[in-house]
């Protein structure tokens, strides 16, 4: 057996692999995936075991000090993803390491040390005898020296020892005491909010003859009568219950139950319970719809994909490309029971926590007890919980936003992402990645079939099923619910509202008249609508209309957005630096400053003074801060508590709301002519899903489109639902600029708070870039730069970057120092 094992750590200061020599007492017990205590400087962290070698890479290696958990914290696989994702990201592995552990198993770990009373007076030189050690005696050993500090002090954890030794090496002398039986070593509990919780519960230990037959022995007469109930309470009772139960019940107290337990009639034990999110959920549920029939389009995808589940055989990740209610989450419950089915569980991934309660109903229905939850909303300890519960193999199904790819499952056999194609699937702050590229990879490793789900996959992921690295199985109709006024695919008809004609005819309201009639005629039949703005906030800017100063961020340098709701103030989205609304203008002393712009606090208010009969919800960021704000928000407008629903970004998503008649998208143009190659991408994709939210019933549906470029190709596209012609017109855009999927991007970014510093570092970087291209004679690839961001200045910070672009300009970077930069592979946005 190895001696020595490599360990992952991950601490403020440091992030890297390291070795470090395995104690006799804990060889037998450390296997790979074990979290671990170690020394690192002068402090305590955690480390995961990566593999075991049989000689350290160092001369003076340091041992293990502790186990921390029995159980491995990472499989294999994860390992072997967590090392796939830290060589193709440039990101250091113990980084990517701690993205696989929960909260609970935080670095600020510490051993607890304590004298055994068997140790003390048996070591052999014999001067800790508990009584007779002095703090005067200067001239002991170091382990008799901490022997004298812990008899004073009794138990103290190792940094408290570290308080008093500041300047010597006592961890070595502490494991040879723990060796020799004389201190105990237990590591830490976890912080409060993530222990395990325990509730004491009772339950009857005798067989009820004989519980019967002590009936009149259970006390004197104060205490007779509420013991005899407790007891004939747990003789009705099957299984163990809760002693607050008992208590209520009879009116017995703790003392009562523990008389009880001496007399081995009943038994008093504690036991662990799980904290839940899904127990509110599972109280609601939700009909159970059982196996539905699927349509001729359902029924051969279906086939496919049950095909490469009876192979047996790691086959290519699918593409379920199907249009906004065609039916891909009935094909994502069918290979989740195929997946239970073959003794295997499954993650299903969905790209934000609004979309989660929506998907979590629909699976509950079908797995109901066999389901976990995991994304960022809930509580460290329900985190915990169910991580825990994942790598005991007691769920069958983890869902979740992007984090909950990493769930310790034992034996995945799926992996779905819905909406794949959503930006919300990549981490933008370090550590970088995409969980659908992960997930894919991830696939591979576990030997799992992996399942991507969109009405708008993105231009990359379709050219990718195009060329035969996917699967591409179609589904072209919606579910067949609808009624004649639609297209033959059951798709909502899209008008599309030019506002500049509307400015011309003397219409100069949010609204036009297209989409207040289209609402009048909604609320009239009682159906309810949606109304679309890809922003929040009352106004978009604040500015003098005298000079023509803008209010900006101090940190950011971006304008300033006016909100009503937060107390007339000016916010900034990026740092959420806050200042109140001027009644000045700052720079010329002018009193016509005014908020110009739209947000969806004034689309709310707008809309509320135009129908003020109409109940009407909001959904955007301000909203939904609180936790569980997505369901409840979303449980109204679902059961027609509320009549219109204005919201931002999450509307976009794969919501099913069958009174859904209108869809109005108040301004389609926002983010159209972005300076970034895949600005016009992300337009087509926000307008087509919010579009697919309509007609998803045999009410059938409408969408209103307002925008002042109705000729731009996205628009168009967007418009007649024509995501083919869209991905053809901007495939040759992007061959011709030489953009994914020709090539691949990274992008390099450097932050500083002294501008010139910045700038600086970027041209000195961007130099020597271009020598080690022309070096290794990498003629195909770009140096993009160097140049200041499009957000110059976030957070007080000023951002230069730098764009490779090529077959694979991430390689060009590896053991190169890139030191204070962040580096993107594959980004999803150059802004």
């Amino acid at each position: 057996m190895s001696h020595y094992a490599q360990l992952a750590i991950n601490v403020p200061s440091v992030a890297g692999v390291f070795d470090y020599s395995i104690p006799v007492p804990l060889a037998a017990n450390v296997r790979v995936g074990h979290l671990v205590t170690v020394p690192f400087n002068k402090q305590i962290v955690q480390g995961v075991v990566l593999r075991f070698v049989d000689q350290a890479s160092v001369k003076d290696v340091k041992e293990i000090i502790d186990l921390l958990d029995p159980e491995p914290v990472l499989t294999q696989a994860q390992i072997s993803l967590a090392e796939s994702l830290a060589e193709s990201t440039l990101t250091s592995l113990a980084a990517m390491i701690g993205m696989f552990l929960p909260a609970g198993l935080s670095q600020q770990a510490d051993t607890l040390y304590e004298i055994r009373e068997s140790g003390i007076g048996n070591q052999q030189n014999g001067t800790a005898d508990k009584k007779t050690i002095s703090l005067e005696t200067q001239k002991l050993k170091v382990e008799d020296r901490i022997l004298v500090l812990l008899a004073k002090r009794g138990t103290l954890r190792g940094r408290q020892i570290d308080h008093h030794f500041s300047r010597i090496e006592w961890r070595r002398s502490v494991q040879y005491l723990v060796k020799k039986g004389i201190l105990s070593a237990r590591s830490v509990l976890p912080p409060a909010s993530v222990r395990p919780k325990f509730v004491r519960v009772a339950e009857l230990a005798v067989a009820p003859d004989a519980a019967e037959s002590a009936m009149p022995t259970l006390g004197m007469k104060s205490t007779l009568e509420r013991r005899q109930k407790a007891l004939r309470f747990l003789m009705r009772e099957k299984d163990s219950v809760n002693v607050s139960w008992v208590y209520a019940e009879s009116g017995c107290n703790l003392a009562d139950l523990q008389e009880l337990a001496e007399r081995e009639l009943i038994l008093l034990r504690e036991t662990e319970i799980w904290r839940d999110p899904l127990d509110k959920v599972g109280r609601k549920i939700i009909d159970d719809t059982g196996d539905l029939e699927l349509t001729d389009e359902q029924q051969s995808a279906w086939k496919k994909i049950q095909g490469a589940f009876q192979s047996n055989k790691i086959s290519k990740p699918f593409l379920l490309h199907g249009v906004t209610g065609s039916g891909k989450t009935e094909i994502y419950i069918r290979a989740a029971e195929e997946t239970i089915r073959r003794g295997r569980q499954a993650i299903i991934l969905v790209p934000e926590i609004a979309l989660t309660p929506q998907t979590v109903h629909r699976f509950l229905s079908r797995f109901p007890g066999q389901v976990g939850l995991i994304h960022s909303k809930l509580s460290a300890g329900e985190r915990y919980d169910t991580w825990r519960r994942a790598r005991a193999g007691l769920l069958k199904i983890v869902i979740g936003a992007r984090s909950a790819l990493f769930a310790p499952l034992p034996n995945i056999g799926l992996i779905v992402l819905d909406e794949c194609h959503d930006s919300s699937y990549y981490q933008s702050e370090p550590p970088f990645y995409h969980a659908v590229t992960a997930a894919q990879l991830y696939a591979k490793l576990a030997g799992a079939l992996c399942l991507l789900g969109s009405a708008t996959p993105s231009i990359v992921q379709r050219y990718q099923a195009e060329g035969g690295e996917t699967v591409r199985l179609e589904l072209t109709k919606r579910i067949p619910n609808v009624n004649l006024m639609e297209s033959t695919s059951g798709m909502p008809p899209v008008s599309i509202i030019d506002m500049r004609e509307e400015l011309k005819s003397g219409s100069r309201g949010t609204f036009s008249r297209s989409l207040l009639e289209g609402l009048e005629s909604t609320l009239t039949r009682g159906e309810q609508a949606i109304l679309f703005l890809n922003r929040r906030g009352t106004a978009t800017y604040v500015f003098c209309r005298d000079c023509g100063f803008v209010v900006k961020c101090p940190r950011c340098d971006n304008p300033l957005t006016y909100h009503v709701t937060s107390g007339e103030k000016l916010l900034c989205h990026h740092c959420g630096y806050d200042r109140l609304m001027p009644k000045k203008c700052p720079e010329c002393g002018s009193a016509n400053i005014r908020a110009y712009g739209l947000g969806s606090e004034k689309v709310e208010s707008e809309v509320q003074a135009l129908f003020p009969k109409a109940r009407v919800l909001r959904w955007d960021w301000e909203t939904t801060r609180e936790k569980d704000a997505h369901e409840i928000i979303l449980s109204h407008f679902a059961a027609h508590r509320a009549d219109i629903l204005v919201g931002t970004q999450m509307l976009a998503k794969g919501l099913d709301l069958p009174m859904v008649t209108l869809v109005g998208i108040v301004f389609a143009d926002v983010g159209l002519n972005m300076p970034d190659p895949f600005a016009a991408e992300r337009v087509f994709q926000t307008l087509t899903q919010v579009a697919g939210r309509a007609g998803r019933s045999a009410r059938g549906g409408q969408v209103i489109l307002q925008t002042f470029a109705p000729e731009h190709y996205a628009i168009q596209a967007a418009s007649q639902h024509d995501v083919n012609g869209f991905y053809q017109y901007e495939l040759e855009q992007r061959k011709r600029l030489g953009y994914p999927p020709f090539a691949r991007l990274v992008k390099l970014e450097y932050r500083h708070y002294d501008l010139i510093k910045a700038e600086t570092e970027a041209r000195k970087l961007a130099g020597k870039l271009g020598e080690w291209l022309q070096a290794d004679d990498r003629r195909q690839t770009t140096l993009i730069g160097p140049v200041p961001c499009f957000h110059a200045k976030l957070n007080g910070q000023y951002r230069w970057q730098i764009v490779l672009r090529g077959p694979d300009p991430i390689s060009i970077l590896h053991g190169r120092d890139l030191s204070g930069w962040r580096v993107e592979a594959d980004p999803i946005s150059l802004l």
